[in-house]
């Protein structure tokens, strides 16, 4: 099941207003550069951002998403004929050969139970050709980032065209040994809805991500520093022998 925050069609819907800065996704962009990828298959597309990032540099991407209402989103922008949109989980994946598959963001660890971590790197390594990659990020648990997730440090009010200010924070829920919980509410000016989205992400620390993806069948090539958080999320670049 997705999470509100991306199967609410009210909430999809102004979520690109409230995360407009993704330079986190330049460093994904740079690698399918360099690998010279022509084929993509973007796992946990969301409303399509990066999908669409690829789609204009005329590569042919695959878009997947569990949430409908983000896919619907995704599927309304400017360019998105040029992207193949899937709406599920990896179960829903048709038959691909893709010189990449990424995770960006949090859908790595949004990805919490065991076994669908396995079944989800078992696909996306079927979905690649021999000697493609798979590149996703994680956030390092050491940093131990839900200590900074509360309404004090959160708080803002966005002015989003078309629906006017919306009020947005983030509360802690529960942190366990692995898990972690967080709600996010939001309230909308003009009518006083207020909504809010639970969500939890599994933190792996770096050694149970190279275990995992060895399991899989993958070579880890690289782990490095996201770019954007620096010494607190970690990215993991693998490749299918």
């Amino acid at each position: 099941m997705a999470d509100e925050i991306f199967g609410h069609p009210r909430l999809a819907a102004i979520h690109d207003a409230l995360d407009p800065d993704r330079t986190d996704l330049d460093a994904y962009l740079d690698l399918a550069g360099r690998i010279g990828a022509t084929r993509v298959l973007d796992i946990g597309c969301g409303t399509g951002v990066f999908a669409l990032l690829l789609a204009e540099r005329g590569i042919d991407v695959v878009g997947l998403d569990p949430a409908r209402a983000s896919v619907d989103v995704a599927g309304a922008k400017p360019g998105a004929e040029r992207v193949r949109w899937v709406c599920g989980d990896v179960t829903a994946l048709p038959p691909l050969q893709v010189d990449l598959v990424t995770m960006t963001a949090n859908v790595a660890q949004a990805i919490v139970a065991a076994d669908d971590w396995r079944r989800t790197l078992a696909a996306a390594r079927a979905a690649l050709r021999p000697g493609g990659y798979l590149v996703f990020e994680s956030r390092d648990p050491a940093a131990r980032a839900w200590e900074s997730w509360n309404r004090a440090a959160s708080r803002r009010v966005t002015e989003v065209r078309g629906v006017g200010p919306v009020e947005s924070w983030v509360d802690l829920v529960e942190a366990g040994p692995h898990l972690v919980t967080f709600r996010w509410t939001y309230v909308f000016a003009a009518d006083g809805d207020r909504l809010t989205s639970d969500s939890t992400l599994r933190f792996r620390d770096r050694r149970e991500i190279e275990a995992d993806l060895a399991a899989s069948g993958f070579t880890v090539q690289e782990v490095r520093d996201a770019p954007d958080r620096p010494g607190r999320e970690l990215v993991f670049v693998a490749r299918r022998p």
